[in-house]
């Protein structure tokens, strides 16, 4: 017990001093030289075991991979120590969570070469991970592979690997899988052995189809047969195998599978179709007499199996054939329906919809939301409009919040005197609009450049007794000062300090760029230092922005002056490094110079830190020889200059590695 809790307590120490260290290397959480410097500091080496290689990784870096993945590496390169089966489960672990697969199977291999067991569960995880990632093919190799892992994998899996496979179209592998799911005496579920039913009878001999019910029923399989029964009729049909179909409902009876009438009206509407009348009487007649009614609570359960596991064509396919022919279907199928279909299928979405308000039923606000969002988004307008218009009749909209909803999906939708008809119907009704409405429509005549409309509906706020809060001034603001109206701006920052409203960065972040590029430098200095005097925080966070907002216009100067004043009171190296970026880019390498003579002069300290994070730009930069040129101009100690010989040292093996080709 003592050994256990110790190794618990040294993997939580190495663990927290590797996350720690990680977190203070650019860039943050990735495997370098510091971090082994931190292994080798704690001693690691002494007392290195599997056991503890893997306390450390699991449970502490599950969620850091790459520190993971250095770990485990790092372990494997010190004196006298190798891997057992318990540290490369562990990494095993950390690579499935973080959907590293490559690395994952190079490590199984690695594991299984050296013949260390691998645990069934690390192959569950895998299978479950890439089905939820639609490698469905993925996971069925791992179930293929020498016919191994079967056995521990449960039949559950299989069961989701056999649905996933026909569903993403791997038909011929899921027929693999079957039969080995039979040799193997795996059960089936409705939705696994549904869905590779409903595919598979297509194009196979209906005897084929048949016989492997058969060969289901003789196991310890509990499907709803009346379930199979219509996804067998319904892929048989829309094969154009009419006929087969009308044979396969006595058959399938024989069988015990009850078709029930759903799966007769699919074989009538069929035959219908090709204008066989004859046959649909004879399939109704067979219906009133054999049939039995379809129970929407088993249609329900297997529906929403279907949406939860992300087969949403074949839930929007079966929903469909139940609305079509207005069989009983719950309000959460239909929900689930609406919400599924409105991600890839709009049409279906709007049927299901309609359907649902024909059977004098109301979608809940998280439904009706979704289906919004999802019109907005592809520019279904028109039937948005006609969801409101239907709701309205059906007095959906009845209090503040259903019509707050209503006002924020017009505006989305860029229909803003649509939403502003809304706002006027709200205070017809005794409604009285909130700060929230108003903000919400205010914005969206911001973003459609109605900024008089905007003007009248701040006035007609006021005038109705709502005060507007700091949204509804940070978006007037934010507008006026993107369009050069800055004394308006300003006016509006004066009114809501009046009305005791605190600004914050998105105040004075677009009210000072806005002053910038009008060149009123002077003024946008006057209202940063007000604000900086009252809230250093907030000083801090709106001053890389000021300093951007002054290099875009070439006003280097001024923002040099500006940090160089603030040393004493704000120590942050980011706005230095923007503006020597900028200095940079410009080529005013002299200014720049002298930013940093400056900076040596008051802090030392923060020019190692700003030298580290220029050294850091360089890998990113689009043209590095200006930060090294820059780098160049740094005023010199000690420190500066360690890191500039291994800069040097970095930079002439990059070079060789990537000399240009003849």
């Amino acid at each position: 017990m003592n050994q256990a809790r110790q190794l618990a307590q040294w993997g939580s120490s190495i663990s927290r001093a590797l996350i720690a260290a990680a977190n203070n290397s650019t860039p943050a959480a990735a495997w370098n030289r510091s971090l082994e410097q931190t292994l080798h500091r704690l001693g690691c080496r002494n007392y290195l075991t599997p056991s503890l290689v893997a306390r450390v990784i699991d449970p502490h870096l599950l969620r850091y991979p790459s520190l993971s993945l250095g770990f485990f590496n790092w372990a494997s390169h010190q004196p006298n120590f190798f891997h057992s089966s318990i540290s490369y489960h562990s990494i095993f672990k950390s690579l499935c969570a973080s959907r590293h697969f490559t690395l994952l199977e190079k490590l199984i291999q690695e594991a299984e070469s050296r013949q260390l067991a691998v645990d069934p569960s690390v192959y569950r995880s895998m299978i479950a991970a890439y089905v939820k990632d639609r490698r469905t093919h993925d996971a069925f190799l791992i179930l293929e592979k020498g016919g191994k892992p079967i056995e521990g994998v449960g039949p559950e899996l299989c069961n989701l690997v056999l649905a996933g496979l026909v569903s993403d179209g791997f038909v011929d592998s899921a027929r693999k899988l079957f039969d080995e799911m039979l040799v193997r005496r795996c059960s089936f579920s409705t939705l696994s052995l549904g869905l590779f039913i409903w595919k598979y009878c297509r194009s196979a001999e209906l005897n084929e189809s048949l016989g492997m019910l058969d060969e289901v029923r003789k196991g310890f399989s509990e499907v709803n047969g009346s379930i199979i029964a219509v996804l067998i009729i319904h892929g048989l049909c829309q094969a154009g195998r009419t006929s087969e179909a009308f044979l396969a409902l006595e058959e399938l009876r024989n069988r015990n599978f009850k078709p029930d009438f759903m799966a007769y009206r699919i074989v009538a509407e069929a035959f219908r179709s090709k204008g066989y009348i004859a046959e649909v009487h004879d399939v109704l007649k067979k219906k009133r007499k054999l049939g039995v009614a379809p129970r929407a609570s088993d249609y329900r359960e297997f529906i929403l199996d279907l949406t939860s596991e992300g087969r949403i064509p074949e839930a929007i396919e079966l929903g469909e054939v139940i609305v079509d022919g207005n069989f009983p279907i719950e309000d959460d199928v239909l929900g689930a329906l609406i919400e599924s279909a409105s991600a890839i299928n709009l049409s279906s979405a709007m049927i299901f919809f309609k359907h649902m308000i024909e059977k004098a039923k109301l979608p809940t606000l998280f439904t009706l939301s979704t289906l919004c969002e999802n019109l907005c988004r592809q520019g279904k307008i028109d039937d948005l409009l006609e969801i409101f218009q239907i709701l309205t009749k059906k007095e959906y909209f009845i209090d503040l919040v259903s019509y707050q909803f209503m006002i924020f999906h017009l505006s989305a939708a860029s229909k803003v005197r649509e939403a502003y008809d809304v706002l006027r119907e709200m205070k017809k009704k005794g409604l009285n609009p909130d700060v929230l409405c108003y903000n919400i429509l205010m914005e969206a005549c911001c973003k459609e450049d109605l900024l008089r409309p905007a003007k009248r509906l701040w006035d007609e706020m006021f005038a109705s007794g709502v005060d507007g809060n700091l949204k509804t001034y940070n978006i007037l603001i934010k507008k006026f000062s993107e369009t050069g109206q800055v004394e308006d701006a300003r006016a509006l920052l004066t009114h809501m300090l009046e009305k005791r409203v605190i600004p914050d960065e998105n105040t004075f972040t677009p009210l000072l760029d806005g002053l910038c590029n009008d060149a009123k430098i002077d003024i946008a200095m006057q209202i940063f230092h007000k604000a900086a005097n009252q809230d250093k925080v907030l000083a801090g966070m709106i001053l890389t922005p000021f300093v951007l907002s002054l290099c875009k216009g070439g006003r280097f100067l001024s923002a040099s002056k500006l940090l160089c004043g603030l040393l004493g009171v704000l120590s942050q190296s980011e706005p230095h490094v923007m503006l020597l970026k900028c200095m940079a880019e410009a080529r005013e390498f002299q200014i720049a110079a002298a930013h940093m003579k400056n900076v040596m002069v008051i802090s030392p300290l923060l020019l190692e830190g700003i030298h580290k994070e220029l050294m850091a730009l360089i890998s990113f930069s689009s043209n590095p020889d200006l930060i090294l040129q820059l780098l160049r101009q740094m005023p010199r100690n000690s420190s500066i200059d360690a890191a500039r010989k291994d800069l040097a040292r970095r930079f002439l093996m990059w070079d060789q590695h990537h000399l240009p080709v003849q």
